[in-house]
């Protein structure tokens, strides 16, 4: 059966993945290195694991004719690292503090595991090559979560509430119903679950929302930009931008994008869908509660941001 690649991408990103920078040198000796997602666990005894690479990736020589590799498990707030390495035409490498494994291959610095491995095997599969790598050892690092890849964007794994232990229920009356992080996620989630279904009235998914909403003013916006704001990686932001091309909702000019006229009507609808569902949302407040609540949050925000550049 022949498939639309475009929509049946749309199907297999239902599924979540982690994010990996999968590391190694060129036959030069040069870092290599590149982000993915296919990576997954092929045996225990002995310890094999597998990803694949596109047949028409730059660095497929340096992957397949490779002696070893080693594989980067991001961090949850490390989608800088996934975008830097998902990236062609720049030194990947420049300004990081790595470190090399026994086999001479890049590992990152604060990924949440690595694993080091010799290469096993490398097997034809469609337009990727599928390597099998034996690792011959690994590290990690206990309470931190990986970065997530769910939906043609970036994501955090977090504990689904129909698995939550009763004793974490009880909690959640005393210090843990009080605690801000437990209110944030139990609004968001509430909050998303409520307004994402009502988007497929407009055949619409969540991540073409965003884009949507973020360019309904109707100016020109760069790639790049669109890409921080949606926290979706380059690649995938691309595939969003062909698909609503070809709905004739956006057009794309050089490295940016625009709406077209019936994208922005449609946007404007979107926008309105998302204010009145706002509404519904902050009705038990106040106009000045909600002016507070909405000035108060973007301060944690901003407070957090400066944190972590050190300003």
């Amino acid at each position: 059966m022949k498939f639309d690649p475009k929509d049946f991408r749309r199907a297999l990103g239902k599924f979540p993945t982690g994010v990996t920078v999968i590391t190694t040198r060129d036959a030069e000796g040069q870092p290599i290195g590149m982000t993915a997602s296919s990576f997954n666990t092929l045996s225990i005894e002995p310890a094999l694991v597998l990803w694949s690479i596109d047949k028409g990736a730059w660095s497929l020589d340096a992957f397949a004719q490779g002696k070893a590799f080693a594989i980067n498990v991001l961090r949850n707030d490390q989608i800088d690292l996934s975008n830097r390495f998902a990236r062609r035409g720049e030194d990947k490498f420049a300004g990081l503090h790595t470190r090399d494994d026994a086999h001479g291959c890049p590992l990152l610095p604060g990924a949440s595991a690595s694993f080091e491995c010799k290469t096993w095997n490398v097997y034809e599969g469609g337009d990727h090559f599928i390597i099998v790598g034996e690792v011959i050892d690994y590290a990690y690092e206990e309470n931190v979560s990986s970065l997530v890849f769910h939906n043609g964007r970036y994501a955090v794994p977090e504990v689904h509430p129909a698995v939550q232990a009763p004793t974490e229920a009880l909690e959640a009356r005393g210090l843990l119903g009080d605690y801000l992080l437990y209110q944030l996620r139990q609004t968001l989630n509430a909050y998303a679950s409520d307004f994402y279904p009502r988007l497929s009235h407009f055949g619409v998914t969540a991540e073409e929302w965003r884009v949507l909403t973020l360019l309904a003013d109707g100016e020109l916006m760069e790639q790049e930009q669109i890409c921080r704001f949606v926290s979706q990686p380059l690649k995938e932001l691309v595939s969003i931008g062909e698909w609503l091309k070809e709905r004739g909702l956006l057009q794309v000019d050089g490295s940016c994008f625009v709406l077209t006229e019936q994208g922005k009507r449609l946007a404007a609808q979107l926008l309105d869908t998302a204010i009145e569902h706002e509404h519904k949302m902050l009705a038990p407040l106040d106009a000045d509660e909600q002016a507070a609540l909405k000035a108060m949050l973007k301060m944690i925000y901003s407070s957090i941001q400066k944190g972590e550049s050190g300003v």
